[in-house]
Parts: C-alpha cells; structure tokens; sequence
C-alpha cells in the first residue's frame, strides 16, 4: 500500500515543491496573466465601444441620407411645379401672341381687302365711263350728222344751263 500512502519526507518536500511554485506563481506569474486578462478585457471593451459609436454613426449617416434623399424628392416636386407652371404660362403666353397676332393679321387682311374692293370699283366705274362716253359719242356721232340737229341739240344745252341765247 505504499502507493496509496506515500511517506512524511515525500510528503514534505512535494508541499515545499509546490508552495515555491505557487509563491513564484502568485508572485510572477499571475500578476502577468491577470494584466493580461485585464488589458484583453480593457481591449474588448474600447472594441465594443467604438462598434457601438461607429453603430451609432452609421444610424446618423443613414437618417442624414434619409433626410437628403427626402429633400432632394422635394426640391424634385417644387421643380416640377415650377417647370409645369412655367410650361403653362409660356404656352397661354404663346396662345395670347399667336391670338393677337391673328387678329392683326384678320385686321391687315381686311384692310387691303377693302382697299382693292375701293379699287375694283374705282376701276370698274372709270371703265363705265369710259363706255357711257364712247357709246354717248357713238350715238351723238349718228344723231348728229347733220347741221340743224347739232345746232338743236346746242340750243336745248344751252337751256339747261340757263345761258341766254344769241
């Protein structure tokens, strides 16, 4: 049984072993390791932090581009707005032009229309004229061939204007 039980000198020396080994340990070895522990733990907790303000950051980037974005969809709209309004008034502006326009041209036109309608009369009555004195002519030309029927007809124009006869 001598495995079991080991004897007094062993058992001495085995705890003198250790408690130099302990001592060495807790003297050495475990101020190192708990600094380490501690500057891993200090580590992980400076990583989780900044993750948190780079998580935190990135909400803000991600609401300032929300807002961008629903700006930018405004700006669009009051764009289109104006853009509409502006079309709308350029085209009734152009429609008011192009009325009055017409009408300059309607008045334009009826003018010269009257001015070649005076002219066409004008025209038409000199060609009556002309006519009358040439039928006039043709027919005083027969009537008065002779003398006494010339000075017959002198007679009764000379009445008609009131000129005393000679």
């Amino acid at each position: 049984m001598s495995l079991l039980l080991p004897e007094s000198g062993l058992l001495f020396w085995m705890f003198l072993s250790f408690g130099i080994v302990v001592f060495i340990l807790a003297k050495f070895g475990f101020p190192v390791i708990v600094k380490m522990v501690e500057d891993r733990k200090a580590y992980i907790d400076e990583s989780l932090l900044l993750a948190q303000k780079a998580h935190d950051q990135l909400d803000q980037v991600k609401a300032d581009g929300e807002a961008i974005v629903e700006n930018a969809r405004r700006e669009q709209v009051q764009i289109l707005s104006d853009a509409a309004q502006t079309r709308d008034l350029l085209i009734n502006d152009a429609k008011d032009k192009a009325g009055v326009e017409a009408q300059k041209l309607i008045a334009e036109a009826r003018r010269q229309i009257l001015i070649e309608k005076e002219d066409a009369i004008r025209d038409i009555r000199r060609q009556v004229a002309e006519l009358s004195v040439n039928i006039a002519e043709k027919v005083l030309r027969e009537k008065l061939d002779q003398k006494k029927e010339q000075m017959d007809m002198i007679n009764r124009l000379l009445d008609e204007i009131n000129i005393p006869k000679s």
